[in-house]
């Protein structure tokens, strides 16, 4: 090499007292000069020195935090839960770009028929999408960040609240958004809302004894087949399914309202299903 960092410098380096952009130098420098090193510990406080050195490689090993970790972080989210949120496998642009496209046909399907009274594509999708939200956001087939939730100081149901509230809020808004886009309808635009809280209940509740993947489409399975079932049922061509009347929407509460009930009574079951999956 055909210069080395002077003494003097070295001695500020030590001190934490070199300004850039000397300091830049400095850094570049003793990263490939033994002799500099060298020269740096002879004028160094050795303890000092690999404090310094330990807090850079932390610097530089920290992990990027991206714009939604930051976001929560400011609205005061601990550290380890909004990693964990941010890390959400649905909250990412692919999923949400493939709900926003479901959400715009059927609400294109709705307004292409004429004379109908009910938006029956898009009452009859809306449901499944937070159904879907919720299965893709936990178990270790589908999260990439899965071994780190193992590990996390956090007990598994409420890991699984977290990610669900998380789904929940961002899914239910988006359907909330296609709900407005159909004002002719009315308040029968939201017959989607509680036979989808109950689908993701009762998947949520089936999740330990059945896995992630498996609870969640049979419980999307069955909801098809129910919709199949009472469309062949039907009187009127125009009249509502079953499931968006008003028995339908009652019974669609207390659906809701049981499968949360067994949710909470099974909630130690999490941890268990946590430990076998990891």
């Amino acid at each position: 090499m055909s210069w080395h960092v002077s003494e003097e410098d070295l001695r500020a380096y030590a001190r934490g007292e070199l300004d850039a952009p000397a300091l830049w130098s400095a850094d570049a420098h003793l990263t490939s000069c033994a002799r500099c090193r060298a020269g740096l510990a002879g004028v160094s406080d050795p303890v000092a020195l690999d404090a310094g050195w330990e807090r850079l490689d932390a610097a530089l090993d920290a992990p990027r935090t991206g714009v939604l970790e930051r976001l929560l972080l400011r609205l005061g989210v601990a550290g380890h839960t909004a990693r964990l949120l941010a890390a959400t496998p649905v909250l990412r642009r692919s999923w949400l770009g493939a709900v926003v496209a479901v959400l715009l046909l059927s609400v294109a399907a709705a307004h292409s028929v004429h004379g109908g009274e009910f938006p029956t594509l898009f009452l009859a999708l809306a449901p499944l999408l937070p159904l879907a939200g919720v299965g893709l956001s936990y178990g270790p087939a589908l999260d990439p960040t899965y071994e780190m939730a193992v590990v996390a100081p956090m007990h598994g149901f409420r890991l699984l609240m977290v990610r669900t509230v998380a789904v929940l809020a961002v899914v239910l808004g988006l359907n909330g958004l296609a709900t407005l886009a159909l004002p002719a309808y009315g308040l029968r635009a939201l017959a989607w809302l509680l036979p989808g809280l109950a689908l993701t209940a009762t998947g949520l509740a089936l999740t330990p004894r059945l896995g992630p993947v498996l609870a969640p489409s049979l419980v999307g399975g069955a909801w098809v087949g129910l919709l199949l079932t009472a469309d062949a049922l039907r009187t009127g061509a125009d009249g509502p399914l079953a499931p968006f009347t008003v028995a339908g929407q009652c019974v669609a509460a207390a659906v809701a309202a049981l499968a949360a009930g067994l949710l909470y009574l099974h909630r130690d079951r999490f941890d268990l299903f946590q430990g076998r999956a990891a």
